[in-house]
């Protein structure tokens, strides 16, 4: 089972750079037509989904170890 066109463009949209505050959340807004809470959550899950893995190793074990290091200083 594949990736959905929704899960591919959160990740897609994790592979941007954006250029100031507030940059992100109106990507995802006009981008994807989701809440940026929805799209946090929806993201949460992928970094734990194996299909994501192998659809963007990269992207997904970077977001990984930025979420552990978060988790850490906590």
């Amino acid at each position: 089972m594949e990736l959905g066109s929704t899960e591919r463009a959160v990740l897609a949209l994790e592979q941007r750079g954006f250029p100031g505050p507030g940059a992100k959340e109106r990507a995802i807004r006009e981008e994807l037509g989701l809440s940026p809470v929805r799209y946090y959550q929806l993201l949460n899950a992928l970094l734990d989904d194996e299909r994501a893995l192998r659809a963007d190793p990269v992207t997904v074990n970077r977001l990984r170890r930025v979420r552990a290091a978060r988790r850490g200083e906590r």
